[in-house]
């Protein structure tokens, strides 16, 4: 996949034929998404200009937003390989993905065992495209383009189905997507349908945006609602997260701040403010 993001020279016209050509391939290059937002604030080049302007406008309000993303990164990269090397699992279905980038799901698990399997979901075609031409030669590794809130058409790809054995744990991870859906479509039952469909033994990591001050959380909501064309839930507070976890196995070190679980550094980038964070953990379905 070939976005504007790799355009370094400035040139106008040659911007423009990557737009039209990602345009013809269903990829709405005049709306912000959020996938492209995250791509961006990890250094990737997959994204176009309204989706580094949009960032930029959040940045004004929430500058600690960049090392909040790098951070949760690897606190997926963490989840995973605790989850593959402690506990053996070793087939993972990554709700809203997002855009490959380094040391991504598949990798970080095939690291502790080459024949793991990694399913990732995503609605964005742009996501679509650019992790099957990634993983186009890995045959325990795909990605199906589906909305996450419609849990059986998730399990009932025939991906998935080739890909995840139901009689064996699964890694369910949502990583810093709940933020993504709305009230009206009850993250908490989407969590929970998921739930009912995993084996005993299986593990949620789930995390999300939080806020303790009410004026960060309308603003974030607000701004993320309109630039996304309402591609959006909702930043939520720390005890809201909380319920997620209701009947499941909490591991340590339980649910808080992303980065004081289970840290292998303290060199990670340091927020400039702490107006918002990613707040969640991993736990065991009993």
């Amino acid at each position: 996949m070939h976005a504007t993001g790799r355009v370094r020279s400035g040139n106008g016209e040659a911007r423009m034929r990557e737009e039209e050509a990602a345009a013809g391939r269903g990829v709405d290059v005049n709306t912000p998404s959020v996938a492209r937002m995250y791509d961006y604030y990890l250094g990737g080049k997959d994204n176009y200009e309204v989706d580094r302007q949009a960032v930029a406008q959040l940045d004004k309000v929430v500058p600690s937003t960049r090392p909040l993303a790098v951070n949760n990164r690897r606190f997926l990269q963490r989840a995973v390989r605790v989850l593959a090397q402690e506990y053996g699992v070793r087939q993972f279905l990554d709700h809203g993905s997002g855009l490959p980038t380094q040391d991504n799901v598949h990798q970080v698990a095939q690291r502790v065992d080459p024949t793991a399997h990694a399913v990732y979901v995503d609605n964005d075609p742009i996501v679509l495209a650019h992790g099957r031409a990634l993983l186009q030669e890995d045959e325990r590794t795909t990605v199906i383009q589906a909305d996450l809130r419609d849990t059986d058409a998730v399990f009932d790809n025939p991906d998935v189905k080739r890909l995840i054995d139901l009689s064996q744990p699964v890694g369910a991870l949502f990583v810093s997507v709940m933020h993504c859906i709305p009230d009206s479509s009850d993250p908490a039952g989407v969590l929970r349908r998921v739930i009912d469909k995993l084996p005993s033994g299986s593990f949620l990591v789930i995390n999300q945006l939080v806020s303790e001050d009410k004026a960060t959380r309308d603003f974030v909501t607000d701004f993320m609602a309109e630039t996304t064309g309402d591609r959006w839930g909702r930043v939520r507070q720390a005890h809201e997260v909380e319920r997620y976890f209701d009947g499941l196995e909490v591991l340590e070190p339980g649910l808080g701040e992303i980065n004081d679980w289970r840290p292998d550094s303290d060199l990670g980038p340091k927020q400039a403010t702490d107006e918002w964070y990613e707040f969640g953990g991993v736990a065991r379905v009993p």
